[in-house]
C-alpha cells in the first residue's frame, strides 16, 4: 500500500517512528529514571519540611493570639 495516497497513514508512521526512537533512547539511557526518582524524593522531603514549618508557625501564632485575647 502506498502511503502517499493516505496522508494520515504517513503521519501515523512518522509519529510511531518518533515514539519508537524515543523509547529506544530511553532504554539505552537507564539513569534518567533514577534521576527522576531522586528528584521526586527530594521534592517530597522539601514539601514535608515546608508543611512542618507551616504547622509550627500556625501553632505559635495561635498560642500568641490566645495570650493577647486572654
Amino acid at each position: 500500500m502506498n502511503s502517499g495516497n493516505y496522508p494520515a497513514l504517513s503521519y501515523a508512521r512518522a509519529l510511531l517512528g518518533a515514539h519508537l526512537a524515543a523509547l529506544r533512547a530511553a532504554w539505552r539511557d537507564s539513569d534518567r529514571g533514577a534521576s527522576a526518582v531522586e528528584l521526586a524524593v527530594i521534592t517530597a522531603i522539601i514539601l514535608a519540611v515546608a508543611l512542618a514549618l507551616l504547622l509550627v508557625i500556625k501553632n505559635f501564632v495561635h498560642t500568641e493570639s490566645n495570650k493577647i485575647h486572654g
